[in-house]
């Protein structure tokens, strides 16, 4: 399964968030306005290993299954002593699509899953051999995991429940060792802060924008987030999951059992969060994945604990039975989904296949090498993040890119080339239907029409380009926060904001 999450990182065009975090990765920064730095840099060891290529870019997130793997399985098995139960643990991340193939896709939540599991392995250790040095372990993994995701927060009732509702709340609310690890965390933590003191707490505020800001009541929000958790965890696995965990938490908190407390606790509080603001917020597709592996943990103790428990023997057959069909389902499942990215020529989903819906932009970049000959023009401008990203990525360096508005993404940037921009023609690139001709009156800027291309994967058109020559205009790097070039707030899904006023 590893080495076909690696043909997969190889064989498969970047997406478009990939390709940004790649940008992401070019440059040394303490923190960015949508996500912590970590993906930057797991990017950054990956390219330094394999070059600017597609494993390069993926391979760190390959990495992060298998250590979340050994993590889950060191866990279980000092929770049950039981080698069938840690088999579980290793396979039941291969059955999920997110973890058993899209691993080996770059995003945030790739960074923080290893560095959560972590931190729950390092309570297990300390709730096993009672040594408070563990809770220094943990602190390093928790402050880790939020220089990966700023999510993982919602572990901390977890955490708070493992501190102060078993029978020992007492020694560690008087140690220090509880206190020093959550000290530590915050050091680890640190770069965020000191990023966001130098900015204005622009990605503190930004995210405080997002998580607020009112939405109407949707039920279609709402089933895309139980779809997307059925989807990505499994249509067996999930149920299986949400099982164990229930079972975990009833058996954890009645009798004050700090393992099953923070296992079903850091699983459930979450889901339920997610499951109350998708009522009114689309919850984006990767959200919830950095809780999903602690509850495969829950799984595969679960089914030890029901022994211990001395449960009716046929309700321990058919859960035994309902873990084995969802591993045995979600792994077919996976490799059926790799060979029909990989290998088969059809596009089955039209304009909605998540892969297709953003591949083919090597396409756009050929057009636009073209047009570069052809006009003179020396830079490349777009008013999309996703253009922008791609546009780097097949262009490498060659000649210079920039957003020309959301600036607000780009604080701390280093200059892309502004001798080449400042008093030069460039090329503008926007996708159909082009609606930035406010954006543009609003400068000097004249544009001349120059055709545009259509962007295609597998025969089937996924999205058509325009292009413009820009004269007359040298795009401003870092715009006043009033201006509609910054409109960080729009970007955080304010409704009130609008995106050029």
């Amino acid at each position: 399964m590893t080495i076909m999450r690696m043909v997969y990182a190889a064989a498969l065009d970047l997406r478009t968030d990939e390709a940004y975090y790649w940008t992401w990765s070019k440059e040394l920064q303490l923190c960015f306005l949508d996500h912590p730095p970590m993906i930057s840099w797991f990017v950054r060891l990956g390219t330094a290993l394999f070059g600017d290529t597609n494993l390069g870019v993926r391979f760190a997130g390959i990495v992060a299954m298998a250590a979340t793997q050994v993590l889950l399985a060191d866990i279980v098995r000092r929770v049950t002593h039981n080698v069938q139960a840690v088999i579980l643990a290793v396979l039941l991340p291969e059955a999920a699509l997110y973890y058993g193939l899209l691993m080996a896709k770059v995003a945030p939540d790739v960074a923080a899953i290893p560095f959560a599991v972590a931190m729950v392995w390092a309570l297990v250790r300390l709730a096993e051999c009672n040594d408070a040095r563990w809770w220094l372990a943990a602190g390093m993994f928790g402050g880790l995991a939020l220089l990966s995701k700023f999510t993982v927060v919602m572990l901390l009732p977890a955490v708070a429940a493992f501190l102060l509702v078993p029978s020992w709340r007492g020694r560690w609310l008087f140690s220090p060792y509880p206190w020093l690890g959550a000290a530590i965390a915050l050091v680890v933590f640190s770069p965020v802060l000191i990023w966001n003191v130098q900015h204005d707490w622009a990605s503190f505020r930004f995210q405080f924008v997002r998580a607020t800001a009112p939405h109407d009541f949707s039920l279609r929000t709402l089933g895309d987030y139980i779809g997307l958790q059925f989807g990505q965890v499994g249509f067996v696995l999930l149920p299986v999951t949400l099982t164990a965990l229930t079972l975990t938490a009833w058996r954890g908190y009645r009798a004050r059992e700090p393992v099953g407390m923070l296992l079903s606790t850091a699983v459930l509080v979450p889901f339920l969060y997610f499951l109350w603001k998708s009522l009114t917020l689309r919850i984006g597709d990767t959200w919830p994945m950095f809780m999903w592996p602690i509850g495969f943990a829950a799984v595969a103790i679960n089914i030890v604990k029901l022994r211990e428990d001395g449960a009716p023997a046929w309700f321990i057959r058919s859960t035994l039975r309902w873990a084995r069909i969802a591993v045995a389902s979600g792994i077919a499942m996976v490799v059926l989904i790799f060979l029909y990215y990989v290998a088969a020529p059809w596009n089955c989903l039209g304009r909605t296949d998540p892969i297709g819906a953003e591949a083919g932009y090597e396409q756009v970049a050929e057009r636009l090498e073209q047009e570069l000959k052809t006009t003179g023009a020396s830079w490349i401008a777009t008013s999309d993040y996703r253009t922008y990203a791609m546009m780097r990525w097949f262009l490498r360096g060659r000649v210079p890119v920039i957003q020309i508005n959301e600036r607000a993404r780009f604080i701390g940037f280093r200059n892309p080339g502004m001798n080449l921009i400042a008093d030069h023609a460039g090329l503008y690139v926007v996708r159909e239907p082009d609606n930035t001709a406010p954006l543009l009156a609003g400068t000097t800027a004249r544009r001349e029409p120059l055709g545009s291309v259509e962007r295609s994967w597998r025969g089937r058109v996924m999205d058509s380009y325009t292009f413009g020559k820009l004269t007359g205009w040298t795009p401003e790097l870092s715009p006043p926060a009033e201006s509609p070039l910054y409109q960080w707030r729009w970007l955080a899904g304010d409704p009130d904001a609008t995106p050029y006023a």
